[in-house]
């Protein structure tokens, strides 16, 4: 197969790149000038120029800092207090009590942050402390965590789905609103597996909680209502037709700093902190994209991604087959690649192969958000297993054993996803058509 020549330079130079430790998005850029180099006429670095300037103005692209910046804002609050103290009354009464707080209050502060390292450290340092002394199983307070926290990279604003429209040039909005309901079934989906261990595990004995009056627990329940109120703002104005995603997620800037300062965390310092990481975290996402989209142009002059898509075609696989090809594809990129590169990195490849099998962009979307978050959680690069790590002390294997009933439930939760499309495309059909 004449493919096969590029394939190999590309991948060897790659892996040299990023073996060497170079910055994924450097590494991407200099196989993209190889391959410009060896297989065109073009000069590279004209196309390079062009191509990066081209990336980087996007308009679509604006919403990615706001929401990190929204994120980091919110991190520096007393949110997660706020949200433990508003949930906890009404978790408690369920089969596997307070364990099922980690759940929902990464649900929420998913809804907020769109990142999942950030719901994991938000959630974490307030709820491990309190679940451990009510002496909740380890296992269980360490596994949901590492589990629940992915759902930032589902429930929007989600920085992964925002790549991915980015990538395929696909509306953020309709992505946002499909990662909803599948977010919300996933999340379900994590508390029923705490009930049922909660019944049939022996080491699941817990303080129990005092009881507590209806009315208390609407008292508590009055922490919850500027989270609430922050999400309604973003996901409403979206879901109305009232603000693009990029509209949206300045409407959320605004909001979180009118929650950190009500809270009185907003100060000169914590605005600055703030500030500086939603930078970091921005520049680097953004030289990612940058250096995939040279990529991407440098494997068209090739014609590999569109002779890779007519070998799948050739193969005659079903729509199904080609899903769990994908499937366990990305799962092991996932073990070495954070989930942002893993898709910028893939879909000059994968996006023919998907529309040639007819399968629909947005809700492969979320498909594809589904398998990354897998790859939160599976050593030897799963990132939610070093910042837990980082929280609880314990040794990596401990933390990938307690995460890995959750890894369980991510795969069955394709397998429901494939069962029924329509969780992932029925909410977008009724967003009203704005660009953005």
């Amino acid at each position: 197969m004449e493919q096969l020549i590029p394939i190999a330079i590309f991948l060897g130079v790659l892996f040299l790149l990023l073996g060497s430790g170079v910055w994924v998005g450097l590494a991407l850029m200099g196989v993209a000038f190889v391959g410009m180099e060896l297989f065109t006429s073009r000069p590279p670095g004209d196309a390079m120029m062009t191509t990066i300037w081209t990336s980087s103005s996007s308009w679509t692209l604006t919403a990615l800092p706001l929401f990190i910046w929204m994120g980091e804002i919110l991190f520096r609050t007393r949110l997660s207090e706020d949200m433990f103290k508003g949930l906890s009354p009404w978790m408690a009464p369920l089969p596997g009590g307070l364990v099922h707080t980690n759940i929902v209050a990464c649900t929420v502060f998913a809804a907020v942050s769109g990142s999942s390292a950030a719901t994991l450290t938000t959630v974490g340092k307030m709820s491990i402390p309190e679940l451990r002394k009510r002496e909740y199983p380890e296992n269980m307070i360490i596994g949901t965590l590492a589990g629940a926290a992915t759902l930032g990279l589902m429930i929007p604003p989600s920085l992964t789905l925002i790549v991915y429209g980015v990538t395929i040039n696909e509306s953020i909005a309709k992505l946002f609103m499909a990662g909803v309901v599948p977010g919300i079934v996933l999340a379900a989906m994590f508390m029923g597996y705490v009930a049922i261990v909660s019944k049939v595990s022996s080491k699941y004995s817990p303080t129990p909680e005092p009881d507590m009056s209806f009315m208390d627990k609407l008292k508590n329940s009055r922490f919850l209502i500027p989270v609430l109120l922050l999400i309604l703002l973003v996901i409403g104005s979206m879901y109305t037709g009232l603000a693009t995603a990029t509209e949206a997620a300045a409407f959320g800037v605004v909001g979180s700093m009118v929650l950190a300062f009500g809270q009185g965390s907003l100060n000169w310092s914590t605005f600055v902190e703030s500030l500086l990481g939603a930078v970091r975290t921005s520049a680097m996402i953004a030289l990612i994209l940058a250096g995939a989209s040279f990529l991407s142009l440098s494997m068209g002059f090739t014609g590999l991604p569109r002779g890779l898509a007519d070998f799948i075609a050739g193969l005659e696989l079903s729509k199904f087959e080609l899903l769990m090809a994908l499937l366990v594809f990305y799962i092991i990129l996932g073990m070495f690649l954070d989930g942002i590169s893993s898709v910028v990195l893939t879909m000059a490849v994968v996006e023919p192969m998907i529309r040639q099998a007819g399968i629909d962009l947005i809700w492969f979307g979320i498909f594809i958000v589904v398998v990354i978050e897998m790859a939160q959680i599976t050593p030897p690069i799963g990132f939610n297993l070093f910042v837990l790590q980082g929280m609880t002390h314990h040794q990596m294997n401990t933390i990938a054993r307690a995460a890995l009933p959750m890894f369980g439930i991510m795969v069955l939760m394709v397998f429901v996803l494939i069962a029924v499309p329509e969780l992932a495309t029925w909410l977008p059909e009724q967003v009203r058509n704005r660009p953005g």
